[in-house]
Formats: C-alpha cells, structure tokens, sequence
C-alpha cells in the first residue's frame, strides 16, 4: 500500500516537471530563435516480490509473485535543436542562421569576458557603437581585409563602429567601411550544451564550421510546435489527475485500516 503511494507521487512530481517545461516553451513561442525542450523520464529499477508461503515436502520455499514498479523519475532535461522558419526583415541587424550554427557573444559578468552562444540574431547597435544582442551582450566577429584574390581575417572582438550603421556584405556585414564576419561556431554534440537564460547557451570546445549559412535581413522563428504542446499539456494534465485519484483511493483506504479496521471494539 505505501508502495503504490510512493509509485504514485513519484509519477505526480513528473507530470508537474513536464508541465513547467511545456508552459516555457508556449511562453517562448515568439522569442526569436528559441529551441523547445523536452522531459527524459526512465522508471526506477522494478523490485522482484517473493514470499515463502508455499510449502514442498513439509519445508517453506521461495515462491516469485512478479516484478513491482517504482514509479517514474526525471532522467534530464533536452532541447530540440532543429530549426525553425526563417522569417524576412527590413532591418541591416537581424541575421538568421539556415541550418547548423550558433552565433559567438561575449558578456561582462563584472571579473572577466566570458562568450556564449544563441541562435538570436535580432541585434542593434548600442549607444557605444556596439552590435549588441537585446541583452546588451556584445557580438563578436573578425575584421575583413581583402588584397588582391586573397581574405584575411584579424582578430575575434567585438564588432564596433563609430556611425552605428551596418550595411549588407558579401562577407557578413560592413561598418564604417570595415567588413566584419560573424564568429559562428558548431559543435559536435549539441545536447552537451546547457542553456544559461536570455536565449544562450554554455559550451565548451566549439568547432569551426565555415559551412554555416548565415542570412541578413532575417530571423529564425522558435521552433516551437504550439499544437503539439497543447496536446502534451492536456495529456500531462490527465496523468497528473490519474495519480491524484490514484492517492486519494489510497488514503482512503488507509484511513479505513486505521480507524475501522484496526479500532478496539
């Protein structure tokens, strides 16, 4: 009895957990370039019941009634990284990775620089010249030079002009006349990544990928699939309904063993 109680509680914690990530990814249906994540679930390891109530030849021996589930426990959170629809713009500053890729931006946490990574390319430039993402992080790339048929590429900083205006280049984008291309990077697994807020993403050793398509004057869409989170949202719902009744019962019965069955008369 305190078994089913505990299997039912376990699956009760669950379905809230699946709740809470289906409600975030409803809430970040419109955040430019967001990816959904879903709950892992496994079950816990089953318990074999025996008893010895069968008896051969006058001696008890062990006789297997079956196995008895746990309950269910959260064996992690992962996020879907296909992409979403590429939307056009009228703006110089938004950009879209198709395909693979994350765009390279550096934060100040008040010690040191340290980069990160999101698939938002919705940046403007700031009052200090800046291209900046809406968190105000600032977005780095490499100066261009071009001689001759030969590109070279300088240094990864922060791309900064002094007019604030970007304008379209062949090789990413163009400020003040000095052409910049956009540090993306990818990696070989992407799930190793871990999410940090404001649409960024913490990861460690990045991979060069010269193949990653970056468009300007677009947006990636979140890949959000609103109609499949509503059918989750009501089916988790469900669950979650089903193990409350299942405690209910449970405490209803045990209140019986305590008060009625097991009263003095």
């Amino acid at each position: 009895m305190i078994r089913a109680l505990y299997t039912a509680v376990s699956g009760m914690i669950t379905q809230e957990s699946r709740q809470d990530i289906i409600t975030n990814n409803m809430a970040n249906v419109n955040t430019v370039g967001f990816k959904s994540d879903n709950l892992q679930v496994k079950s816990f390891k089953d318990v074999l019941l025996h008893n010895n109530d069968r008896v051969v030849n006058g001696i008890n021996v062990s006789n297997i009634i079956g196995s008895l589930s746990q309950g269910s426990q959260i064996d992690g959170v992962a996020t879907d990284f296909s992409g979403g629809t590429i939307q056009s713009t009228d703006s110089s500053t938004d950009f879209a990775i198709d395909g693979n890729g994350f765009f390279t931006v550096s934060r100040d946490n008040g010690i040191s620089q340290q980069n990160y990574y999101t698939r938002d390319g919705h940046f403007h430039v700031n009052s200090d010249g800046y291209l900046v993402t809406d968190s105000g992080d600032k977005v780095l790339g490499r100066p261009v030079t071009i001689n001759g048929n030969s590109v070279s590429y300088g240094a990864l900083g922060p791309i900064r002009g002094t007019m604030g205006k970007v304008e379209g280049d062949a090789n990413g984008l163009r400020m003040d006349g000095q052409s910049y291309k956009l540090d993306t990077v990818d990696f070989s697994n992407a799930n190793s990544l871990k999410k940090v807020g404001d649409n960024l993403y913490q990861g460690s050793n990045p991979v060069d990928n010269p193949n990653i398509k970056v468009k300007q004057y677009s947006l990636e869409k979140s890949n959000v699939n609103v109609i499949s989170c509503m059918t989750d949202m009501m089916t988790t719902l469900r669950a979650f309904e089903s193990d409350q009744k299942v405690i209910q019962s449970i405490d209803e019965t045990l209140d019986k063993s305590v008060n009625v069955v097991g009263s003095v008369r």
